[in-house]
């Protein structure tokens, strides 16, 4: 059986995504297809957003290739599934416009969050829940009522898996590359000045932690870590094609048992790192040791300056505010570029975070202004504003979002004036 994964030219017009719209390196079909191959079948990776593909120029590729399966993503790399755009735009008018005999899947947090509505807006024959780096491999060899997380339609019916797929990350090989065009990637995620060739790796999947707004429920959920010595073949992998940088894309760098043996061994190495993290985590002892393996960017989640604040978003924070300020200070000792995020919550007033962020400001630390959050169908958030998602759940997320910050204002990154879900997803 043949797998053709495409990763679609991403266009945000009009969304309220906040994402970064840089290429990055698609790992969810990158793994998915190191298990195809291994279970005999072959395996296409496509990145149309990297090498600057139209449709045409895909469609083309898929006639020579003949798939039996095409797959394509709900969200840009596994970096943003849990801030994906809350459109299907792209991947409907990627469907439709490769017209594919292949049986058709989609893959992603929509597929997870709302399977039914996912079938209904691609027209596409299967999506799967949860994380794809294994299931995708089963479709060709199972019965799909055996594959965790598989819904799929047959006529008029759809069949919905109550299950999600979660990956064992043992199970994920060293990734090696041979399919995908490192030297195209030019961008260094999270970093803002300087060159070089930049590429993204997961460490860890997941996070033990359940903050109300993390849209991780559904997939990315349960912390799990891989092999240690795979991770650093990858590594060595990109440096031998002349990768100077890698923004490690885990939910949470930094907790679990390997993450001090892996900083030990990349301080060895010809390469700076980056970072999302909460700065709880982290003493001067880890710190130092961060930043002497070459840590260059750390983004922590702080979200809250009150502990009545950082209840509210359950984030399970023991330290202080005073202690994170301290913490974040001596990061950025060591480390070039420290960034603190803030969420919009009742219990921070205006005042006190403007007199918060001068204040690391003044110690070079980068701070956000406060970002409203989005109640990603799935997420906690979601769940206490609406109950349990259904097909309408996007539609009914976005209109809370857009009405409730319109006039607040959005984060400066998104589009000020974004469209109605409704009309992004009809004018592919």
């Amino acid at each position: 059986m043949k797998f053709a994964l495409v990763n679609p030219a991403w266009s945000f017009e009009g969304s309220t995504y906040f994402g970064c719209r840089e290429p990055h390196y698609p790992l969810e079909l990158l793994f998915a297809a190191e298990h195809i191959k291994a279970a005999g079948d072959e395996a296409l990776v496509l990145d149309a957003q990297l090498n600057q593909l139209s449709i045409a120029d895909v469609k083309r590729s898929l006639r020579r290739f003949d798939p039996d399966f095409l797959v394509i993503p709900t969200a840009p790399s596994y970096l943003f599934w849990r801030c994906p755009p809350p459109e299907l735009r792209v991947p409907q008018a990627w469907f439709a416009g490769l017209d594919s005999q292949a049986i058709q899947v989609a893959i992603g947090p929509h597929a997870s969050a709302t399977p039914g509505a996912t079938l209904n807006k691609l027209s596409c024959d299967v999506v799967l829940r949860g994380e794809p780096d294994e299931t995708l491999a089963q479709l060709s060899s199972r019965r799909w009522s055996e594959v965790d997380g598989c819904c799929w339609k047959n006529g008029s019916s759809q069949h919905l898996s109550p299950t999600l797929a979660v990956a064992d990350m043992k199970s994920l090989k060293t990734l090696r590359f041979d399919n995908y065009n490192v030297e195209a990637h030019g961008h260094r995620h999270h970093l803002f000045s300087g060159s070089g060739r930049g590429a993204e790796l997961e460490f860890a999947r997941g996070c033990p932690w359940s903050c109300t707004f993390c849209n991780k429920t559904l997939f990315r959920n349960k912390f799990r870590e891989r092999h240690v010595d795979a991770v650093l073949a990858e590594v060595d992998n990109l440096i031998a094609r002349g990768v100077d940088y890698i923004y490690w894309i885990d939910e949470i760098f930094g907790v679990g048992k390997q993450v001090q043996v892996l900083l030990e061994e990349l301080r060895r190495r010809p390469i700076s790192i980056g970072v999302q993290t909460r700065i709880d985590l982290w003493d001067e002892g880890t710190l130092d040791l961060l930043g002497k393996a070459h840590c260059v960017s750390m983004e922590c989640g702080i979200e809250s300056i009150t502990d009545e604040g950082r209840d509210q978003l359950n984030k399970g924070c023991k330290l202080s505010t005073d202690r994170l300020s301290e913490l974040l200070i001596y990061a950025r000792e060591r480390i070039p570029w420290v960034q603190a995020n803030l969420i919009l919550t009742d219990h921070d007033h205006r005042d006190q975070i403007r007199s918060w962020q001068e204040n690391l400001k003044r110690h070079g630390v980068w701070v956000s202004e406060p970002v409203p959050m989005f109640p990603y169908p799935g997420t906690p958030l979601y769940q206490q504003i609406f109950g349990p998602p259904d097909d309408m759940a996007w539609e009914r997320a976005h209109r809370h979002y857009t009405g409730t910050f319109r006039e607040k204002g959005y984060s400066d990154i998104q589009e000020p004036n974004p469209a109605p879900l409704e009309d992004l997803e009809c004018t592919y």
